[in-house]
């Protein structure tokens, strides 16, 4: 499965890097960073990634819960989304 999480950092972004770094290094178990991005906007940082289950991708949005709050998508590849349509 694919998701994709939009970042609001609560604290200054040195303190948010640290607990990133600490995620990224310690993913859950099948979850795969597929793009990182800090972004200019609404939000501060969005990442993409792979991960098993909704339970998998939660443990991410809980890990940097202390620095960050995130809003979760699942994503569906567009070729797959229009077979849905048929």
């Amino acid at each position: 499965m694919i998701f994709i999480s939009l970042i609001k950092f609560k604290k200054k972004a040195k303190d948010v890097v640290e607990v990133g770094n600490k995620v990224l290094q310690n993913l859950p178990p099948g979850v795969k960073i597929i793009s990182s991005y800090w972004t200019i906007g609404r939000f501060d940082s969005v990442w993409i990634y792979e991960a098993p289950s909704e339970k998998e991708a939660m443990k991410l949005g809980i890990a940097i819960g202390e620095v960050a709050k995130s809003q979760t998508m699942v994503a569906l590849p567009r070729d797959e989304a229009l077979k849905i349509l048929d």
